[in-house]
């Protein structure tokens, strides 16, 4: 992917309210940045999906993986829930 972007482990929004340092972040596309958003909101992402591995071994963005890896990586994606 030529376009890549910043995707905080550990959303912004918790990290801003308890005054801690934003943390770890991960250069994903933005297809696949899109699409963690869709489907998980920023709660569940800071307590059970706050890592690259754990993010990778989601069943729901293994199958997005899967899918979007068959795709003109100049084409823009659409994501859906």
């Amino acid at each position: 992917m030529e376009h890549l972007t910043v995707h905080h482990l550990v959303p912004r929004q918790h990290s801003k309210r308890k005054k801690q340092e934003p943390g770890e972040t991960i250069n994903i596309c933005s297809a696949c940045h899109r699409q963690i958003h869709v489907l998980f909101d920023n709660k569940l992402l800071a307590k059970e999906l706050n890592s690259l591995e754990k993010l990778s071994n989601e069943p729901q963005i293994q199958k997005f993986l899967a899918w979007v890896r068959k795709q003109d990586p100049g084409k823009r994606i659409s994501v859906h829930r």
